[in-house]
């Protein structure tokens, strides 16, 4: 199946959520559908790389390689073993579900190293700066703050300076 197939499953669905009286939260809440899990969700890589195809088979084009081991990737949607995902920037494609693991990890964003807390607090003692594209394992997140450990230095980052996390997600 293509993507511009999957792209029209997708909007059939939310339209008969929409005709069936469903809510928006309801629509928005899909399951995939081989692990019956939320989709979208984040995951990470499990190994130093992956290819992303253009479609869910090995007989598919590559589009892209992912290669930093860890890295958070979000999940879109899931066929057979497959599974769509797409990084921080956008970019992606199918993925073997092999590939990919359920630790959470998150990876710093912007343009300038954003101090990492000994606390949740923007009065907490600076424990490290974590610069931009450092990716680290998420401990905790709850309201504006994520907690997370990255080259052996734990800490809190503010959420809005993450990718890998929903908003509003609470993470414990």
């Amino acid at each position: 199946m293509t993507i511009e197939m999957w792209r029209l499953v997708v909007a059939a669905a939310f339209l008969l959520a929409a005709a069936y009286g469903a809510s928006a939260e309801e629509a928005a809440a899909a399951r995939g559908s081989v692990t019956n899990l939320p989709v979208p969700r984040f995951v990470s890589m499990r190994g130093d790389s992956a290819n992303a195809r253009r479609g869910p088979s090995l007989d598919q084009r590559v589009d892209w390689e992912f290669v930093e081991r860890g890295m958070p990737l979000e999940i879109t949607a899931e066929y057979g073993q497959w599974r769509r995902v797409r990084d921080a920037d956008g970019a992606g494609g199918w993925v073997h579900s092999a590939l990919l693991s359920g630790v959470r990890t998150a990876v710093v964003e912007g343009n300038a190293a954003v101090p990492l807390r000994a606390a949740p607090s923007d009065g907490a003692a600076v424990r490290a700066m974590a610069e931009p594209g450092v990716v680290g394992r998420l401990r905790a997140c709850n309201g504006a703050w994520c907690e997370i450990a990255a080259s052996g230095v734990e800490g809190w980052l503010p959420r809005q300076a993450i990718w890998g996390v929903e908003p509003g997600e609470t993470i414990e």
